[in-house]
């Protein structure tokens, strides 16, 4: 890892322990969690929202104002608003993808829950990724969320990581393995 992604991982580690500790001192879970899902779809979204993050050219107190205004605008918990403009003022907004990642880990440990990654070559019906759900919570012993994007180059199956085993039924991953035999053989 580089030292400056490392650095980010430290920092962003440091607030996402402060926020969520307080955040459960507080009964206020489900508000944090409801915050960070809202963070993260506003942070794929909006490019403005990432280039006042990154950007040096906005000053501290303009991006306090600016985060605090959108906290406000998305109806984020006093926790959320308030941690956002601590990090506005201390220049660590940089760090926001890190820390919705780790937060959302702290928060599923917390309910006993995994997710699983799920790359599939067409969406899932509802029944699809209930039935893949409950596959997945027998095999892991808790509850699993699925985080499903879709990847149409694997032309059918799926490829499901949970944890740190992979699952490949793909059928571009079968069509390299017989592709990979059939050069052994011939």
């Amino acid at each position: 890892m580089s030292e400056p992604a490392s650095i980010s991982s430290g920092i962003a580690a440091r607030y996402a322990a402060a926020i969520f500790e307080l955040a459960k001192e507080e009964g206020a879970l489900a508000a944090l969690e409801s915050d960070i899902e809202g963070v993260a779809a506003a942070w794929g979204d909006s490019a403005d929202l990432r280039d006042l993050a990154t950007s040096p050219v906005y000053s501290r107190s303009e991006q306090e104002a600016a985060i605090v205004a959108i906290a406000k605008k998305m109806g984020l918990s006093a926790l959320t608003t308030n941690s956002l403009a601590l990090m506005a003022s201390n220049r660590r907004l940089f760090v926001l993808p890190q820390l919705v990642s780790l937060i959302r880990d702290r928060i599923a440990a917390e309910k006993g829950e995994i997710t699983a990654e799920i790359t599939a070559a067409a969406p899932l019906s509802a029944e699809q990724a209930t039935r893949l759900a409950t596959a997945l919570k027998k095999r892991a012993g808790k509850d699993v969320k699925l985080k499903t994007t879709v990847d149409e180059s694997l032309i059918g199956g799926l490829v499901v990581k949970l944890g740190s085993s992979m699952i490949d039924t793909s059928v571009k991953a079968r069509l390299a393995a017989l592709q990979n035999a059939m050069k052994e053989v011939g």
